[in-house]
């Protein structure tokens, strides 16, 4: 594999094994200062790499039942108007969604896309490599914010 997809395979399975350790209650409270909370940024680094990886490589994507309108960006709980998954439907998500970019762009990390694309953070994306560098600090920006939500809540407690 990939040096590339075995970092994103680290810091997916970092998120992954560091949700499955909290209190389930913890997944649907924003505290203070923050806009979203930690079912919501599990389902959004699903959302974004349906975007990032496998919409702009041409590749098919697969969002389970209302992860775009909960999950996307500009999303928020706070706005939500339907019911979330299950922590455990996020996690086993998150899960599969591994396998099937390891069996799909393992060898086509130098391939240009079809349309060079532009992030939000102002980063040109132009290959599949450049796609999955630019979700792993994604993946790594999110953690951290889960990491950040769940330590505000146990100094609360």
């Amino acid at each position: 594999m990939d040096e590339l997809l075995k970092q994103l395979q680290f810091a997916r399975q970092s998120t992954i094994d560091y949700v499955k350790q909290l209190e389930e209650r913890r997944f649907e409270v924003i505290p203070k200062g923050f806009n979203n909370h930690i079912k919501w940024n599990l389902g959004h680094i699903y959302v974004a790499l349906e975007i990032i990886v496998f919409r702009l490589t041409g590749e098919k994507t697969e969002f389970p039942v209302n992860f775009p309108e909960l999950f996307s960006p500009g999303t928020s709980p706070k706005e939500w108007t339907m019911e979330a998954p299950e922590t455990t439907e996020l996690i086993n998500a998150l899960e599969e969604q591994l396998e099937r970019l390891d069996s799909l762009l393992s060898k086509r990390l130098d391939d240009a896309i079809p349309e060079e694309y532009t992030t939000s953070t102002g980063l040109q994306i132009s290959t599949i490599g450049d796609c999955v560098s630019f979700i792993i600090y994604h993946e790594g920006m999110h953690f951290g914010i889960i990491k950040s939500i769940n330590q505000v809540l146990q100094e609360g407690e």
